[in-house]
């Protein structure tokens, strides 16, 4: 009898051990698979693709949470496997330099006099540093007296920003509000667009929504001030730019002047973003600044391609027809954000400024110089001045 108990005991142990339903055990179901590193890589993309909208939502703050907490949790091999219709590796993954250098402008306590710079913005962290924070750090030492703030135009550069860094960016509509509610009186807003194009325009729109909110309220010229009627049609401003950005492209390249840059068998070509707005023909007019000055060996350029002189292929031909042998190309822009990292200076991409010269076989040499506008001294200087006669006109 004892050994029938004891038997009975072994017997009922091997039945939990094993889960035997025969043992009246309910069969445990066995645990869901593990999602695959391709699954995983495709939830942070769409998580990223949610966040590349150009919309703010009451949700914005939380999406750009959760994007980085699951990329975060992928392994560096799952970062690679991520792609989506915007969302790739890069977006995350790529080293733009330190953000904490950087200043958002966003606090409040703003007082009466607010001086708001606008920008379209850049998720490039060095380039937004060196490049827009150097023209609001000119316009702020330059008037002391007034707050300067920040916003920028592409939410989708905020939101870029905000998940990577947890920099938070305002944009128009959040510093207009900003302004409100901190009592602000007199407001001049200083675009550092660089024309008079659309995004000049739909900022004016924006404005004047507000404009009942405050006493005054005051938008400065962009960097090339008025458009003019004509391709010949040049002013003080293109020239200033002219001068400013062919110096710096001359010294960074090591030579005393234009002449002896064209003597070596060298140009440059400076490359602007294009649009089919009207105040594309300011590209027309640089250009024509640059001949008027004697920069010979000085061409423009635009990732657009409008006007259609300013296509790529056109200005590869157009300076190998000069005679040409070394070509550097450095961004008539700003900011030198993803355009010139990307569209101008990327040698992996075939379709890349700097790959569509070397590939025509043309040039013995082709080099890039990513450095934009914002951070020449004479080019914030130019800013200072069109803020002064903005205040001086109120």
């Amino acid at each position: 009898m004892k050994t029938a108990k004891s038997l009975l005991s072994v017997l009922l142990v091997l039945c939990l051990m094993l889960g035997l339903t025969a043992c009246g055990k309910k069969e445990e179901e066995p645990a869901p698979a593990g999602k695959s590193d391709q699954e995983l890589a495709d939830e942070v993309a769409e998580l990223i693709d949610a966040i590349y909208v150009q919309v703010r939502t009451d949700k914005t703050d939380e999406q750009c949470a959760a994007a980085k907490a699951a990329w975060d949790a992928l392994t560096d091999e799952q970062k690679e496997l991520v792609e989506g219709e915007e969302a790739d590796p890069d977006y995350f993954g790529r080293d733009t330099g330190d953000a904490s250098k950087d200043d958002p402008r966003n606090a409040d306590g703003i007082g009466k006099n607010e001086l708001l710079v606008v920008s379209f913005g850049t998720s490039f962290n060095d380039s937004r540093a060196k490049d827009i924070k150097g023209i609001e750090d000119a316009l702020q030492a330059a008037f002391p007296d007034w707050s300067v703030r920040r916003a920028f135009t592409a939410q989708i550069i905020i939101n870029h920003v905000q998940a990577r860094d947890g920099e938070k960016i305002d944009n128009v509509d959040q510093a207009l509000e900003r302004a409100v509610s901190n009592g602000v009186e007199t407001l001049v807003i200083q675009p550092t667009h660089l024309m008079h194009g659309a995004e000049y325009d739909e900022l004016k729109e924006a404005v004047d929504k507000y404009s009942s909110s405050f006493k005054t309220v005051v938008i400065a010229e962009p960097l090339l001030g008025e458009v003019g009627s004509g391709a010949t049609v040049i002013n003080d401003d293109k020239k200033a730019v002219a001068i400013a950005v062919t110096a710096a492209a001359v010294k960074s390249a090591g030579f005393a002047d234009t002449a002896a840059a064209a003597e070596s068998g060298t140009a440059f070509v400076f490359m602007g973003h294009g649009t089919s707005h009207t105040a594309k023909i300011s590209y027309s007019q640089m250009q024509t600044q640059m001949n008027e000055l004697g920069y010979t060996n000085v061409f423009i350029g635009t990732v657009e391609g409008e006007p259609e002189e300013t296509e790529v292929e056109n200005v590869i031909e157009a300076v190998a027809a000069a005679g040409y042998k070394n070509v550097i190309l450095r961004p008539l822009m700003v900011v030198a954000g993803d355009h010139a990292n990307n569209d101008m200076a990327d040698p992996e991409d075939e379709e890349s400024w700097y790959s569509m010269f070397v590939a025509s076989g043309k040039f013995e040499k082709v080099s890039c110089q990513i450095e934009g506008l914002g951070r020449l001294a004479d080019v914030q200087s130019l800013y200072v001045d069109h803020t002064r006669t903005a205040i001086e006109g109120i």
